[in-house]
Parts: structure tokens; C-alpha cells; sequence
């Protein structure tokens, strides 16, 4: 196809030039100079994205490999866990638990809108053993957009008066939602490179708190690799990595981190995605007015993340779209994920728009064009003036 073509999945998402750029060199040594030097650095950075002054560590693995590294480093087997659950990756995160021998309870909140805090305080003080060793929560979820009100879940732990950790996975908002680990009392946060971090998949993070490190410290899960003592403590470069260092992520890692945190700086990095976010769902409602048929997965405008929006088509429109796009458009959007069964018919009416990372308005404003012609182009029923709504949206006007 002529033209550059667009990825507006919601991960891996754009990998600036420049990070690009950082990762393009021969390999380094690994005993000392640049890619040993930076370790200081990138350690105090990567808490400085995660606004904690507690503990980080790297791993190289996707999201699912944090999952693994949290599990192996807060449990022992047979601990119980509360799983707050608003769409398939809150699933996603209990069944890695589960298949590593924990007793993980699911609190399922569908998968339409954020979990009622009022639920969990009611099910944290009804556990009067207080048999609860962990309260996880996914932040937002990839898949269904939800987003959580974190200190609401930090408040009931302590209105409850329950001693469970809070654990955050933070996969799909770090660096796109407003997050802060320290000030919303988060005992533990997932991450991973290939979301806002602005970087291909392969790094996965932990940030913990020193109360999470001391309680879990005699844990049964832990093994050689999953341990995060020794990547927190980095008393030599390969220990970071259980081995040998992903040097080039590194150097992407250190470049994407300038970024954000120097250049841009992370509260507007957040105001950002916040416009952004707004572009998008004020181009749904103006082509589901009056058509019951195209709609926002999440209704409450507080409950959505900035990061991924989720969004029906039905009758198969989703399914049209997401080819037409691709085909005529040079545009890929994501697929709907845990809406319906792969093999139902339904499958098809669900698609999904990545506004993260490094994306900006003529990006964003781009895909809700294309998308606009794509609806045309397929004679699918819409409300107009989208495009125009959704710039004057980002404008603030």
C-alpha cells in the first residue's frame, strides 16, 4: 500500500523515531561502559514514571510475564487473593494466579463500567479472618476500557480496616492516565515497555512498596529468574536481568523515559491523553446519535480509560470496518476482545481504537477520519458531523 500505514491497536502501540533510533547499534558490552553506567538512571527514572520512591524491578517479558513476576514474588501457595475483575485482562490476571496455586476469589464488575467500590468494601469487611492476602485490580483493562478508581479501592482496604496489599496492574494507563502509586497507597504495580512507555513489547516492571517486599519476603512462589530481591538490589549489572541484559531495550527504554518524564514531563503527558480521549469518544457520540446500533463500550465518561476506547458496530459492522480500514485505509484497529466468543456472530461487532503512547491530534484525528469514510464507503448508518466535533473536542472549544 502506498502511503505509511497506521496501527491504532491499543499495544504494541507507535515507537517513536528517536527510540528507535537508540536501539539501532551494535550490541554493547555488558561488563561496563554506556549500557552499565545508565543503570542508576533508568532505576530512578522508572520510579519516577510510576511516582514512587520505593522499589522497581525489569524483567524481560510482556504483560503476562508481570503477571507472573507479581504472583511469584506476593504469594505462597494456597494464599487467597480478592480479584477485582471489569473485563478480560482482570480474568486474565486471576488465572495466571490460579494456575501458580493461589486461592484467587473473582469479583466480577461486567465488563460496561467501572467495579462499585462499595462492593469491594462490603466483601473486604465481611472477611473476618482476614483470609484476604492480596486486593488485585486491574487499573484500566485493555479490553473493555474500564477504568478503576484506585484510591477508592486504597480507601476501603483502610475502611475496612484490612491488612490485604493493594496490587495495581497498570499495563494499559501507566504513562497515558493519571497514576500515582505513593499518594494512592498501591503496594504493588504491574507494567509493561509497549503501551505509554512508547517502546516494543519485552520489558515488564514491578514497582513495590518496602510493607510489600518485608510481608512477601518468605513467599514459597519464588524462584531463581521471578525473585525481585536481586533486581532491586542489582549488587551486579546482570543480576537486574537474571542474566543477560535486554541492552537494547535499554537504550530504547532510556531515550523513551527522557521523553516523557524531561521533555514533555508526565502531568502533561496525561492532559494529553486526556484530549485525546475526548476526540475519540465525542466522534462515537456524534455517529451513534440517534443510532442504537454504534456505541461506547463504557457510558460513564469517568469510568473510561484515556489509553484504549472500546466501541460497538453491530450486525458485523465492526468486522466491515476493522477490513475495510486496513485494506483501503492503511489503518489497523484493534479487535474486540472478551465481548463475545471468537465463533459468535456477535464477535464481529466489536472493535477497539489505541490512543497511547505517541500519538497526537493529527494521528487520532486521522483514524476517526478514515473511520468516518469507512463508514460511508460501507453505507453503515451514522450521525454526522463527527470529525469536526472531535477536533473542536481537542481544542477545548
Amino acid at each position: 500500500m502506498t502511503g505509511r500505514t497506521y496501527l491504532a491497536i491499543p499495544g504494541p502501540s507507535v515507537v517513536p523515531e528517536r527510540v528507535l533510533n537508540a536501539m539501532h547499534r551494535a550490541s554493547p558490552n555488558i561488563y561496563e561502559g554506556e549500557v552499565v553506567g545508565m543503570m542508576d538512571t533508568l532505576m530512578a527514572d522508572l520510579r519516577r514514571v510510576a511516582m514512587t520512591r520505593h522499589n522497581a524491578a525489569i524483567y524481560i517479558a510482556n504483560g503476562h510475564g508481570a503477571w507472573e513476576a507479581a504472583n511469584a514474588n506476593l504469594f505462597s501457595r494456597g494464599d487467597k487473593a480478592l480479584q477485582v475483575a471489569t473485563g478480560t485482562f482482570g480474568w486474565g490476571w486471576a488465572s495466571s494466579a490460579q494456575r501458580m496455586g493461589v486461592d484467587v476469589e473473582v469479583l466480577d464488575c461486567g465488563k460496561s463500567g467501572a467495579a462499585d467500590p462499595a462492593l469491594v468494601a462490603q466483601r473486604l469487611r465481611d472477611d473476618k479472618e482476614h483470609s484476604i492476602k492480596v486486593l488485585m485490580v486491574t487499573h484500566v483493562d485493555t479490553a473493555s476500557s474500564a477504568k478503576n478508581n484506585v484510591p477508592a479501592m486504597r480507601k476501603a482496604l483502610d475502611e475496612a480496616g484490612h491488612p490485604a496489599l493493594l496490587a495495581v496492574d497498570a499495563v494499559a494507563s501507566l504513562g497515558c492516565d493519571e497514576l500515582r502509586m505513593d499518594d494512592w497507597g498501591i503496594d504493588l504495580l504491574v507494567g509493561a515497555s509497549q503501551k505509554g512507555l512508547m517502546m516494543p513489547p519485552g520489558l515488564a516492571f514491578l514497582w513495590f512498596s518496602d510493607k510489600a517486599r518485608q510481608r512477601c519476603a518468605n513467599g514459597d512462589l519464588k524462584t531463581p529468574y521471578w525473585d525481585w530481591e536481586p533486581r532491586t538490589v542489582g549488587a551486579e549489572f546482570w543480576l537486574y536481568f537474571g542474566g543477560t541484559a535486554p541492552t537494547h531495550h535499554l537504550f530504547g527504554m532510556r531515550e523513551a523515559l527522557t521523553m516523557i518524564l524531561d521533555e514533555e514531563g508526565l502531568e502533561k503527558v496525561w492532559a494529553r491523553h486526556a484530549r485525546l480521549a475526548r476526540s475519540v469518544w465525542t466522534a462515537m457520540d456524534a455517529w451513534s446519535a440517534g443510532n442504537a446500533d454504534i456505541g461506547l463500550n463504557i457510558a460513564l465518561p469517568n469510568a473510561r480509560g484515556h489509553s484504549v476506547t472500546a466501541a460497538r458496530l453491530a450486525n458485523g459492522g465492526a468486522k466491515r470496518l476493522r477490513t475495510w480500514l486496513e485494506t483501503e485505509a492503511g489503518v489497523t484497529l484493534g479487535v474486540g476482545l472478551g465481548m463475545a466468543k471468537s465463533d459468535e456472530p456477535a464477535y464481529g461487532d466489536f472493535f477497539r481504537i489505541g490512543h497511547m503512547g505517541h500519538v497526537n491530534a493529527h494521528m487520532v484525528l486521522g483514524v476517526l477520519a478514515s473511520i468516518e469514510a469507512g463508514l460511508t464507503a460501507l453505507d453503515i448508518p451514522h450521525g454526522a458531523g463527527a470529525v469536526e466535533a472531535a477536533a473542536k473536542a481537542f481544542g477545548g472549544a
